[in-house]
């Protein structure tokens, strides 16, 4: 009988705090969207200053490759990473879902559970948010769980350090 626990058939129950999408919004106005409305901006300034006779054609194309996609990414982005993040804590493993554009689910055996990290950085902290990384002995890299509140992601890094202790390795 293998060591890796039974595959959850339903997905992790615990969502992330709702914080997150507050968080993760600033994230995109600040790397993706306010950069994007800043480059539209500049051309169209310049443009009425010394070039008005542009604003016809380049008004609907900064609108269209620049504007338009720039406030999507920030209405959207931060809506769909939080239907989709969710974690649990079984037994015997971590179960992780999260992804924006490739989604992805993880389940990672206590047994294999080798550190637990919690990091929180300035956004997160002005949210009173954290971020949980389970590092594990796969090739597959780290179970990373962002978006908890500061008390859940305590809790949970106790909880995963207390439950790998007490689960015990393979024999092999």
């Amino acid at each position: 009988m293998p060591a890796y626990p039974t595959p959850l058939l339903r997905p992790p129950r615990h969502r992330v705090d709702p914080r997150a999408r507050r968080w993760w919004t600033m994230q995109a106005l600040l790397a993706v969207s306010g950069p994007m409305l800043l480059t539209a901006l500049v051309p169209a300034v310049l443009s009425a200053l010394f070039f008005p006779g542009a604003l016809p054609w380049l008004g609907p194309l900064l609108l269209v490759v620049l504007v338009l996609p720039a406030l999507g990414y920030l209405v959207a982005m931060p809506r769909w990473r939080y239907a989709v993040h969710a974690w649990e804590l079984g037994e015997r493993a971590v179960y992780a879902a999260g992804g924006w554009i490739w989604q992805k689910r993880r389940i990672a055996p206590l047994s294999r559970v080798q550190t637990v990290d919690t990091v929180r950085g300035p956004l997160q902290r002005r949210y009173g948010l954290a971020t949980v990384t389970v590092t594990t002995a796969s090739t597959a890299g780290d179970i990373t769980i962002a978006g908890l509140s500061d008390a859940d992601a305590e809790e949970l890094s106790r909880r995963i350090g207390e439950a790998a202790q007490d689960v015990p390795g393979d024999a092999a």
